[in-house]
């Protein structure tokens, strides 16, 4: 039997910016069923920052290449760009004007490892999984202590 990988995942901020966390829910089925649950939260961030990178941390647990993957993600600022073929004119353009470029460069570096689909799901729709991640994200960013996203804080003059 073939494996399926799902990846779901959300992100979150109090205010943009403001703290922000992701959630990611990884599940395997195949001859067997596994799961892994990634949560991190970061003191000055952005959701669309939080989304994508929960995105990127999803599919960086996948350590075995040229997997097929379906990523579940709420976030229209991930699906678009990639469903509607962006990504590749903002790289041609070397993302000029573009917002979190260090984290597309970081996605695409991964996106060509494997086979990825991804599905858009309407957030807050009574979806078990991915209402967890939005859990997830949301207790991440309101832990005590956070990360410093050291790209983005540079960049805004947090640091």
């Amino acid at each position: 039997m073939n494996k399926k990988i799902h990846i779901y995942t959300d992100g979150s901020s109090k205010g943009n910016p403001g703290p922000g966390g992701y959630g990611v829910f990884i599940e395997t089925i195949g001859n067997s069923y596994n799961r892994k649950i990634i949560s991190e939260g970061f003191r000055y961030t952005t959701n669309n920052r939080m989304e994508l990178l929960a995105v990127i941390v999803g599919l960086e647990e996948i350590k075995k290449r040229k997997q097929n993957i379906v990523v579940f993600t709420d976030s229209k600022y991930v699906v678009n760009p990639i469903q509607n073929n962006w990504i590749y004119k903002w790289k041609e353009n070397n993302f000029f004007n573009k917002k979190n470029v260090d984290l597309w460069k970081r996605f695409l570096d991964i996106f060509h490892k494997q086979f990825i689909i991804f599905q858009w799901i309407k957030s807050h729709n009574n979806h078990y999984i991915n209402d967890y991640c939005d859990r997830l994200s949301v207790e991440a960013s309101k832990r005590k202590t956070l990360k410093i996203d050291y790209v983005y804080e540079k960049q805004n003059k947090f640091l």
